[in-house]
């Protein structure tokens, strides 16, 4: 059964903002984000968290996004977010 549409201005609000992604990360995940903790084993530590690394897989899972798409999405929320890492 479909709804017939009478308010097209606020129809046309709702598919504007079914495409508003709206993402927080607190302060601690922030500050966590790069790995300070070095290992004594060879070769190099990681270079971020175990807890970036799993926002990531989850946004990877989320949005069904290739690992490179899932590298640039994230690289344009930490710029949108004035956050270099």
């Amino acid at each position: 059964m479909n709804k017939k549409i009478r308010n097209w201005s606020q129809y046309n609000r709702a598919l504007v903002q079914r495409g508003n992604i709206n993402i927080w990360l607190s302060e601690s995940a922030i500050l966590k984000w790069q790995n300070t903790v070095k290992h004594a084993g060879r070769g190099h530590s990681n270079h971020y968290s175990d807890l970036a690394i799993e926002i990531c897989l989850i946004l990877k899972a989320v949005l069904h996004l290739p690992l490179r798409a899932l590298e640039g999405f994230v690289n344009s929320l930490l710029t949108m977010m004035d956050t270099s890492l």
